[in-house]
Parts: structure tokens; C-alpha cells; sequence
């Protein structure tokens, strides 16, 4: 029997076994990689050099393209060099590390997505109250809260974690290192009674926030079909579009991922299911904010250009 002082390596689920299949995973992963780390990367650019974007809306955007920075940066790169070099293996620490970072990232980013629909509900439905409801320190310490609560919820989760004995082998059942796959290798009952106090807390906390979002969008909805005009409810509705897109895509593909039953679960759809909520929306979220959003679409537009003349 092993257990977690004695283990050395973890075993990742591997893309495929072929060469040539796991040659193209990786070039698959360094294109997605290095359009994120494009995409963020101009998102907090702009942010930081547009001073119209010095907004509430603009600094939580900054800090959302920062999580999905550390989310791309936590589980891509083991990914790439594991099908390089046609091996499964990453250390017990370096294992630890990973479950934590992508954990707190995660976290980080759900929290500050419900904060950014405080964001929009503020805006739409109390526009006259928005400089005093989201003045720089609101913000501030909103962004901190979200930051420290995803921090302490991968804290808590990765100590539990970590230091229960495992028995049920080393190969985990996903490409990257994440808590739940780690826990089936367990088998401590008082610790498996811990962890699931904690998924306690986490389930209540996400649906907390899932609650409020779905409250804030019905208010919201409600007070854009009072506006008059066709043309202000289109300019409400183009400014929650983007942020509904980025919950929509973040909350399906985590729901699909954790709450599909047992039966439909084999090894390749769950690896096609876990790139689609760890890899993706990292990616796409920058491009969903910038294709409907005018406030972003030009500043964008302007730093891009004036890459290019210089």
C-alpha cells in the first residue's frame, strides 16, 4: 500500500498513444496557448493604457484576463511537454502545486464573474447610484475578496487533499491534476468526510453566486424592457451580452463536466469535456468581450494599430 509521504509521481491521462496524434496535441496546445496569452495579453494592455477604460467595468476585466492567464499557465504547459516527450509523469509536489493553482484560479474567476454582474446590475438598474456604488475602493476591495476567497478555498481543499493516504494507485483520470480525480485514489474515511465538508462549502458558495447572477439578470432584463427606446434597450442588452456569454460558457461546460452521470463517462469524453472547461474559456473570453463590446473594440482597435505603424 502507498501512500502520500512514500509517493514520488503522479501518472496524467496521456492524449493519445501514437506519435504522430501526440506531435499534433502539442501544437494543438502551444496554438491555443499562445492566442490566450495574445488575447489577455492585449485585453490588459488596453486596460492599462485606454484611460476611458479605467472604469469598474475595465478593472474587473483586467482582473478576469489575469485568472484566465493563470488558468492557460497552470494546466497547458505539463500538458505540451508531456506529449513532447511522450511521457505521463509529474511530480508529487509539482502535482500539489498544479491542483492548487488551478483550483484558486478558477475560483478566483467564478467569484469575480458574479462581482462583474453586480457590475452590470448596478449600471442598468441604478445608473445614478453607480459612481457612488462602484467608487475605486468598492472595487478594490470586491477584486480582493474574490482573490482571497479563491486562495483560501484552493488552500483548504489542496491541504485536505494532500494529506490523505492513498491507496488506490498513482494514474489519475485527467491530463492535468485536479482534487476530484485525486480523491479516487484515496482511501481515508475521515479524511474523504473532510473533503466532502468542504465540497459542502464549495457547492453552497457556487450556488450562491449562481443564485445572485441569475436574481441580478432578471432585474436587469426586467428594467431593459422598460426603456422606451429600441435603441436603449439594444445598448443595455449589448452591454450584458458579453459578460451573460462568458458565465454561460464558464458554468455549462463546469456543470456538464461534474454533474454528467456515470454512465455517459468513458476516457476520451471525459478528456474532450475537461479541454473544454479548463483550456477553452480561457481563450475565448477575451474575444467574447471584444466582439460586442464597443468600449473595448476600440481601444483594442488602437493599440493594435499602433503596434503595427510603429
Amino acid at each position: 500500500m502507498s501512500n502520500s509521504s512514500s509517493m514520488a509521481q503522479f501518472l496524467l491521462l496521456a492524449f493519445a498513444d501514437r506519435r504522430e496524434l501526440q506531435l499534433l496535441h502539442f501544437w494543438l496546445f502551444l496554438g491555443i496557448s499562445l492566442a490566450a496569452l495574445l488575447a489577455n495579453g492585449l485585453i490588459l494592455s488596453a486596460v492599462a493604457c485606454d484611460h476611458h477604460l479605467h472604469t469598474p467595468m475595465g478593472f474587473f476585466l483586467l482582473n478576469l484576463s489575469l485568472t484566465d492567464l493563470g488558468c492557460i499557465c497552470t494546466t497547458v504547459p505539463k500538458a505540451m511537454h508531456n506529449s513532447l516527450w511522450n511521457t505521463r509523469t509529474i511530480s508529487y509536489t509539482g502535482c500539489a502545486a498544479q491542483a492548487f493553482s488551478f483550483l484558486f484560479f478558477i475560483s478566483a474567476e467564478y467569484f469575480l464573474l458574479t462581482i462583474m454582474c453586480y457590475d452590470r446590475y448596478v449600471a442598468i438598474c441604478k445608473p445614478l447610484h453607480y459612481g457612488t456604488l462602484l467608487g475605486s475602493r468598492d472595487c478594490a476591495h470586491m477584486a480582493a475578496a474574490a482573490w482571497a476567497t479563491g486562495f483560501l478555498n484552493a488552500l483548504l481543499n489542496t491541504a485536505n487533499t494532500f494529506s490523505l493516504p492513498l491507496c488506490q494507485g498513482n494514474a489519475l483520470g485527467q491530463f492535468f491534476c485536479e482534487i476530484p480525480h485525486i480523491l479516487k485514489l484515496s482511501c481515508s474515511h475521515s479524511g474523504y468526510l473532510r473533503e466532502i465538508g468542504l465540497i459542502g462549502v464549495n457547492v453552497s458558495l457556487i450556488f450562491g453566486c449562481f443564485v445572485f447572477i441569475v436574481f441580478s439578470y432578471v432585474q436587469i432584463f426586467r428594467a431593459v424592457l422598460r426603456i422606451p427606446s429600441e435603441q436603449g434597450q439594444h445598448k443595455a442588452f449589448s452591454m450584458c451580452v458579453p459578460h451573460l456569454a462568458v458565465v454561460s460558457l464558464f458554468l455549462s461546460n463546469g456543470s456538464f463536466t461534474y454533474l454528467k452521470p456515470p454512465s455517459i463517462s468513458f476516457p476520451s469524453l471525459d478528456l474532450v469535456v475537461s479541454v473544454l472547461y479548463s483550456v477553452v474559456p480561457p481563450s475565448l473570453n477575451p474575444l467574447i468581450y471584444s466582439l460586442r463590446n464597443q468600449e473595448i473594440k476600440d481601444p483594442l482597435r488602437k493599440l493594435i494599430t499602433g503596434c503595427f505603424s510603429e
